[in-house]
């Protein structure tokens, strides 16, 4: 499978979210090409504000490994992760992460700062941004609107 093949099953969970009444945004944790899990944003449902779609992959991809180092692990998101989820991706040591959209409002990645890749934490995330921005993109565009 490919970077697009991913990203499609993160955004299905996006899509999951936006019917739930939570913020679209889905994630997959993939490694050797493995789908180790398969998330979406849970915030109101749990009543949890750490409930974000990686938050949970990550928790859910911890499980399976039996170890909280997701050495290897690529992280595939619809959203550019917030500063809770890039810290949460680097204190995981994830390999690589693959974003659709960006979040010009709340973005760790690129949009607001580079916490993934700054020089003076001990890990550093590959990232590849921008597979399926417009589909990404529009599904949160369409949940805002609806919301309004």
């Amino acid at each position: 499978m490919q970077h697009k093949d991913y990203m499609a099953i993160a955004l299905e969970e996006a899509r999951k979210a936006f019917f739930l009444g939570e913020v679209p945004v889905g994630a997959v944790l993939v490694k050797d090409g493995e789908i180790l899990a398969k998330t979406h944003n849970r915030k109101e449902r749990d009543a949890d504000p750490t409930a974000h779609a990686e938050v949970l992959a990550l928790r859910e991809g911890a499980k399976v490994l039996n170890d909280w180092r997701l050495d290897g692990c690529t992280l595939y998101v619809t959203l550019e992760p917030c500063p809770m989820c890039a810290g949460a991706l680097v204190q995981a040591r994830v390999k690589t992460l693959v974003y659709g959209a960006n979040d010009l409002k709340g973005g760790a990645v690129e949009s607001l700062m580079n916490l993934v890749q700054h020089p003076r934490l001990n890990h550093r995330l590959e990232v590849i941004a921008g597979i399926c921005e417009e589909e990404c993109r529009s599904l949160l565009k369409e949940f805002f609107q609806s919301r309004r």
